[in-house]
């Protein structure tokens, strides 16, 4: 059975100060719009900048708290998924895709930040990370494992 894989890794900027809503029980949640920028060739042969504007939304559990740094011109970097959503409008089925913020990183300032001078990283994530406890390295062991190496492997015996 072959494994899905939704990850998206975004470093741009904000387009607009971000939006903080609540849902029907009163969690607080942030949308906000993340322009990338890509080097793109010009008909003449020119390099220019093309920009893609990115939906995102936070649903973090510090939303309210974080939404005041959250402001036009600020680089972010969001790690995450997408998500689709889909709905009938007139008669037409619509959809747009979203990219549900697992971990959102304040990079640098934007309008308010730079005049008050701050440069800064700071970190949220929307899911606690697993704890990882370290595993003690030991000593290289003398024999080297027993199973088989690659040379035991015949050229028809690889699926591919």
């Amino acid at each position: 059975m072959a494994t899905d894989i939704n990850s998206v890794v975004l470093v741009g900027r904000l387009t607009r100060d971000a939006m903080l809503r609540y849902t029907g029980s009163g969690a607080g949640f942030l949308s906000f719009t993340v322009a990338v920028n890509r080097s793109k060739r010009n008909a003449d042969g020119s390099w220019g900048d093309e920009a893609s504007f990115i939906d995102c939304v936070y649903f973090g559990q510090n939303s309210q708290s974080i939404s005041q740094y959250l402001i036009k011109g600020k680089q972010v970097a969001v790690q995450g998924e997408l998500r689709q959503s889909k709905w009938e409008s007139d008669g037409q089925q619509r959809s747009r895709l979203d990219v549900v913020v697992n971990t959102l990183s304040l990079l640098s300032g934007g309008n308010q930040g730079q005049a008050s001078g701050g440069n800064f990283s700071s970190q949220y994530q929307q899911r606690p990370q697993p704890q990882t406890r370290e595993v003690p390295q030991q000593a290289a062991p003398s024999q080297t494992m027993a199973g088989p190496g690659p040379e035991s492997f015949e050229d028809d015996s690889i699926p591919f």
